[in-house]
């Protein structure tokens, strides 16, 4: 069974770090961490790319064992997002599609192979501007120290208040960056008319035994003219290729047909220009224990919904 990051036990060390309750089970032929979230209706449990099943033998069995987890904590419904396509489809219970929390679809970068192979496999374009980039006054630092996410929390403010877009908060991102899995990347900029360094980007990455997930990152104005998350991106893959990775997960893009004005358009048009392939899960859907409990709490989603658009 492939575990992604967000079912493994780093990612429930994680969890317990931010204080959240989680159980973390294995089975013959499926595998899941399962975390507690509450909402004034009730409790649910929320497995993030999970379960994680050995084929369709492992479907029931996880099931079941949801089930009975469900019962002992008295959840209100089971929120799964199998990575498995027909997973939904074989379950004894038909599921409740919800809106998808991690994405639906992403786009994958094979490592494996010569150096020369995956450079192949890279944007010319990009390739260029990485190459002249000290020339250029950029260099580009990792940091295990997970003060300097104060960094990328700056910049994302600043992108989030531009484009009207939400963001983690500073204590759940400063929690990601102390862990062992995470690096810090910045992206500096000797302003010859300062004189200065300055920070024009910065991400975040995680890494597990064979790939490695691109999940945070932001630039500022200076950093988009210089070409700044290309040339990380660029870094990000190369470092990962070094370390012996096998796999470099873009981390989401725009479903199929999306239109031209999806808010994921520009991210998706740029991780297509790198040689990669689509990959598509089963999305985000919910395995109903209480149905009273859970039509008052989509009501009450839908009551938030209403008020934040107003």
């Amino acid at each position: 069974m492939n575990i992604p990051i967000t079912q493994s036990k780093e990612w429930q060390e994680l969890q317990q770090d931010l204080n959240e309750e989680c159980f973390l089970e294995t089975g013959k032929d499926f595998h899941y961490l399962a975390i507690v979230k509450s909402t004034p209706v009730g409790n649910y449990l929320y497995l993030p790319y999970g379960p994680v099943v050995n084929g369709k033998k492992g479907i029931v069995p996880s099931y079941d064992s949801l089930n009975n987890l469900a019962k002992k904590t008295n959840a209100i419904f089971v929120r799964i997002e199998p990575q498995m396509v027909e997973y939904t489809d074989n379950l004894p219970v038909k599921p409740v599609k919800s809106t998808d929390l991690n994405p639906k679809e992403t786009w994958l970068l094979d490592l494996e192979g010569t150096d020369d192979a995956l450079k192949a496999k890279l944007p010319s374009r990009l390739l260029r501007y990485y190459r002249n980039a000290s020339k250029n006054g950029i260099t580009i630092t990792k940091s295990h120290a997970k003060e300097d996410i104060k960094h990328l929390i700056r910049l994302q403010n600043a992108l989030a208040k531009e484009k009207g877009i939400n963001t983690f908060s500073e204590e759940y991102l400063k929690t990601e960056a102390g862990q062992d899995f995470s690096t810090i990347y910045l992206v500096k900029y000797q302003n010859p008319d300062t004189n200065r360094k300055e920070i024009v980007a910065s991400g975040l990455v995680f890494d597990d035994k064979t790939t490695r997930y691109n999940l945070q990152g932001a630039q500022n104005d200076t950093g988009r003219k210089l070409h700044a998350t290309g040339i990380l991106t660029i870094q990000l893959i190369l470092d990962a290729k070094e370390k012996g990775l096998k796999v470099f997960d873009f981390w989401g893009i725009a479903p199929e047909g999306a239109p031209a004005n999806h808010p994921w358009a520009g991210f998706t048009n740029f991780k297509k220009t790198f040689a990669g392939h689509e990959v598509k899960y089963a999305g985000t859907h919910d395995i109903i224990m209480n149905k009273a409990k859970y039509r008052f709490y989509q009501l009450l989603r839908k009551i938030n919904r209403l008020l934040r658009h107003a």
